[in-house]
């Protein structure tokens, strides 16, 4: 028996009804598609990152993706485009580009999880974002049964999200093709970076320099994988950065420009609204929010999803009696909900 919490980046989660590691990609189309036809209950798992499964488990057939795979292709000028199986795991193909001297997804590195998760929610991080340089994918419908190229706009990424994520249940990502510099430098475009790098932003800089202190940067947060650190027992950032009509914003909040809204700071809201790194409702509790970062729920040790979902409703709770803003999770619930 496969426990999901021995498998989920939060360590949360019952077992599996059957548990398959599949490592090509025909056998996993083969295995969705023998699921579907059989009306079985299925649950694609990527690195595990970005879900929480309940305590229950999930009664059905758990595949994990394990597929591997890449291929180059120059493009015209200096653009190279990139095509990797859904099961590379994603911070090892940032190295890759870095080490190649392309340029686009290097400030996303540390991410963890795998490629064809990055298009789902639009992963992005630092001024960068997988709606920038990817072109296209290749998925299964199961709706059809059939594989098909989708193009990025038929992707319709936006902020944390896409078509894909919209319908967790039709998708499959086997592949995703990436279209990137040729360009060992890199446009920094986030503040904090160009702070720590002592540049302004807009600079050009080395894409290694950007993914070095990228990486610093996420490991303060407590943003990448350590085993022996609980505070990188989680499934990142919580909460999704609430996006609200302009007269709607919260005074003194960070805002940013999203289209004809603006994006409020979900860490802010959090801590105005007197919720401090390291907080918990009660001392029994086994999860509380990161010491390093308060937009994380931690696993401090034998914590279960509905530890987890306590302090996420509690948070949610007081940050909308305070400031009247409704937050909504940004990793996937499974067999739960806050």
């Amino acid at each position: 028996m496969t426990l999901l919490a021995e498998v989920t980046t939060l360590g949360v989660g019952g077992p599996a009804g059957d548990f398959v590691p599949v490592t090509t990609e025909s056998e996993l189309v083969e295995r969705v598609q023998g699921c579907d036809r059989a009306g079985e209950a299925l649950l694609v798992l990527g690195g595990g990152s970005n879900i929480v499964v309940a305590d229950d488990g999930f009664g059905g057939t758990v595949l994990q993706i394990g597929t591997t795979g890449s291929s180059v292709d120059s493009v015209a000028g200096d653009r190279v485009q990139l095509t990797l199986a859904a099961g590379e795991p994603w911070d090892a193909a940032v190295e890759r580009c870095v080490a190649e001297g392309w340029s686009g997804i290097e400030a996303l590195a540390g991410i963890p999880g795998l490629v064809g998760a990055t298009p789902l929610q639009n992963v992005g991080a630092y001024g960068q974002e997988i709606a920038q340089v990817a072109t296209s994918l290749r998925a299964l419908d199961r709706t059809t049964g059939q594989v098909q190229i989708m193009s990025s706009r038929e992707c319709r990424f936006r902020y944390r999200g896409s078509r894909l994520k919209d319908e967790p249940d039709r998708w499959v990502v086997l592949a995703v093709t990436f279209q990137l510099s040729n360009d060992a430098l890199s446009e920094v475009r986030f503040t904090q970076v160009a702070d720590a790098l002592g540049v302004a932003v807009g600079a050009r800089v080395p894409v290694r320099e950007v993914r070095d202190v990228v990486l610093q940067l996420r490991a303060t947060k407590g943003m990448v994988i350590n085993q022996g650190d609980c505070d990188t027992r989680s499934v990142g950032s919580f909460f999704l950065n609430p996006i609200v009509d302009p007269a709607h914003a919260v005074p003194d909040c960070p805002q940013f420009p999203e289209g004809d809204q603006v994006k409020l700071s979900a860490a802010w809201l959090i801590e105005q609204a007197g919720i401090h790194r390291g907080w918990r409702p009660d001392t029994n509790c086994a999860a509380a929010v990161s010491t390093k970062h308060t937009l994380a729920i931690v696993n401090l040790g034998g914590a279960t999803a509905a530890d987890v979902l306590h302090v996420a409703a509690a948070i949610r709770n007081r940050v909308a009696s305070v400031h009247g803003v409704w937050l909504e999770p940004e990793p996937r619930l499974v067999g739960c909900r806050l």
